[in-house]
């Protein structure tokens, strides 16, 4: 009875407009969209890109009026939950956008060899083959939307006077990281060292290879332990919505800093202590299967910081549902 109160007691005060995190994405939505119509003759499927984004529109809408009709902390998080779960849907939209780019992986993976003298991306998956290494690295990557979830949910249930900023700094981060996303095209290795040729990878050698990912999305296998669970889990999730785009900086490392920052926030230290090795797991794992290349990973982490602190300084200045 305690949370049915508190999921559907009527507010006294409900919000008349949008909600900040929607502002959010209507913006990326008109940003994006300007970008489509002004690259639209390189686009494959412009039209759907378009109509994705009326439907997005009118979901947003459609849930506002169902808060407005019932004004309640349930239908406020149905609100903020569903442009959560939409993120899914904008992550391959880039890999649409940066299409009418060139790739530049062959940059960032020089950048790699000059600064390791080797690629260890190629390598450490090689160098620890362990199957018991093999799934605590695939535990860590696939860790990645459980932690979302965690933090989220443990905001409303136990911060829910700071719900809305947390949801705020959540998807805010993702969608600053899918600006890079869409004007920097980098692969990762996984993609890029399959086109390049793995040969040539081993011997230094990065060649340009331009706009091969507008008509390839072939990458290559995961490397671990393939009979083992964790490794089916990334493998599945791969499958499923996994595309050539989004290397740098990796968002993985990224948007988990942030998850890490906004629980020390909290004051929450045994979930802060939790999420740690979680962490830690993360920034190890994204070299292993080969998903990043270690300058993603860095860039990952101190991106994160920046964007955590600039966007509680907005959150602060925010003109929206004051």
């Amino acid at each position: 009875m305690k949370y049915f109160k508190f999921l559907f007691e009527i507010e006294k005060k409900p919000r008349k407009g949008l909600l900040t995190v929607e502002w959010v994405v209507m913006g990326y939505l008109l940003l994006t969209l300007l970008m489509i119509l002004f690259c639209y003759t390189k686009m494959q499927n412009p039209e759907s890109m378009i109509w994705g984004r009326f439907h997005i529109v009118m979901m947003t809408l459609a849930l506002w009026l169902v808060y407005r009709l019932i004004p309640c902390r349930f239908t406020h998080l149905c609100r903020i939950l569903a442009q959560m779960f939409l993120l899914g849907w904008w992550y391959p939209d880039t890999y649409q956008l940066n299409q009418a780019f060139p790739n530049l992986d062959h940059v960032f993976a020089g950048y790699e060899q000059q600064l390791f003298g080797c690629q260890p991306a190629l390598l450490f998956s090689q160098a620890i083959s362990n199957p018991v290494f093999s799934e605590l690295m695939h535990m860590g990557y696939g860790s990645y939307y459980p932690l979302i979830v965690l933090v989220t949910l443990f905001y409303f249930f136990f911060r829910n006077n700071d719900f809305d900023r947390a949801a705020f700094i959540i998807i805010g981060a993702f969608f600053t990281y899918y600006i890079p996303f869409v004007l920097l095209p980098v692969t990762g290795p996984q993609y890029y060292y399959l086109a390049a040729g793995v040969d040539n990878i081993a011997k230094g050698v990065f060649p340009d290879i331009g706009h091969y990912f507008a008509t390839h999305d072939e990458g290559l296998p995961i490397p671990g332990y393939a009979q083992g669970f964790f490794y089916q889990f990334v493998a599945s999730m791969h499958e499923a919505g996994e595309c050539p785009t989004a290397a740098f900086p990796s968002s993985h490392v990224g948007i988990t800093s942030i998850l890490l920052m906004l629980v020390w926030h909290s004051k929450n230290r045994r979930l802060f202590l939790s999420i740690i090795p979680f962490f830690l797991l993360m920034c190890f794992a994204t070299v292993y299967i080969q998903a990043h290349y270690v300058i993603d990973v860095l860039g990952g982490f101190l991106s994160a910081i920046i964007i955590y602190f600039g966007l509680s300084q907005l959150w602060k200045l925010r003109i929206f549902n004051k």
